[in-house]
């Protein structure tokens, strides 16, 4: 089995961008809220062990980078135990939504309440333990149809055109984290790369997020830039921001939330197609 790690603690001191302002009403699509046993138990399968993460830390978060709103998506080592996610959402109900990790078959009684507390949707993640994979895609796809979902998908691009002919017949809104996960090495021409655009302009939404994770060079992450590039000029109608607070897993030191938020700059110059980004798309997708 491999080792699990312990995850440094996030920057203590978020802060927002200093390269331009925040808008009015922004969202970051993309943080997660953590428990610790025994009140909230970690699987045994995860791939890391985090620091908690309470809500009060998630929202002085929000407030310190000037986001109206935010997005809570179930974090892997919670498993399908989605009940801090849903006590936060139910504690800010106007402010939040959620991303929900669920076993197939749940009773539609607590299906109904996860939506009545604030979950728009369902997460599949494939490169953490913890996480539901794509092996029940379809059913996934069948039940996020019922519910008025949509599905999100954290895997790695270069894994995409493989199964592109699969997910391009769901029947749901689908949204890709982090630019596709696969390192910035691989270049824009990658064949996964090249999928992952297509299907963002055949309708899919993607979040510009994950700069840390993708980067070979490290900060500011400048080689980032022809990927969120490449990807806002293929749909700017449907690209997201997240800033994955509390950056678990991010094993050279948490990134500094500013720094992050600068590189909007530099991913999308344009003050208009900002405001699409941070507002107008996830206000349409999560339902503000």
């Amino acid at each position: 089995m491999a080792e699990i790690r312990d995850c440094p603690a996030p920057d203590p001191h978020p802060a927002g961008p200093t390269r331009f302002a925040v808008p009015p009403g922004a969202i970051d699509t993309h943080a997660h809220v953590i428990g610790l046993p025994p009140a909230y138990p970690l699987v045994a399968e995860r791939s890391y062990t985090p620091p908690a993460a309470p809500a009060e830390r998630y929202l002085g978060m929000l407030d310190a980078t000037g986001m109206a709103h935010g997005v809570l998506v179930q974090v892997s080592v919670h498993g399908t135990d989605n009940r801090l996610m849903v006590e936060t959402l139910r504690a800010n109900r106007a402010r939040l939504r959620g991303i929900a990790v669920i076993p197939l078959g749940l009773p539609e009684g607590e299906l109904a309440a996860l939506k009545e507390a604030g979950v728009v949707g369902l997460r599949l993640n494939v490169l953490f333990g913890g996480g539901v994979g794509l092996d029940q895609l379809e059913r996934y796809g069948a039940l996020a149809r019922e519910m008025g979902w949509h599905l999100q998908f954290l895997f790695d691009a270069r894994d995409l055109p493989a199964i592109t002919p699969v997910l391009a017949r769901l029947p749901v809104p689908l949204v890709f984290d982090h630019m596709g996960h696969m390192p910035a090495s691989a270049g824009v021409d990658h064949p996964g790369f090249q999928a992952l655009l297509g299907l963002v302009r055949d309708g899919s939404y993607v979040k510009l997020s994950g700069a840390f994770r993708v980067s070979v060079a490290g900060p500011p992450y400048a080689d980032t830039i022809p990927f969120a590039r490449a990807l806002n000029e293929a749909a700017p109608e449907r690209c997201l921001w997240g800033s994955d607070w509390p950056h678990v897993a991010a094993w050279d030191g948490p990134p500094k939330l500013s720094t992050l938020l600068d590189l909007m700059a530099e991913w999308v110059p344009d003050e208009a197609r900002r405001r699409m980004l941070f507002v107008d798309n996830p206000a349409r997708l999560y339902g503000f």
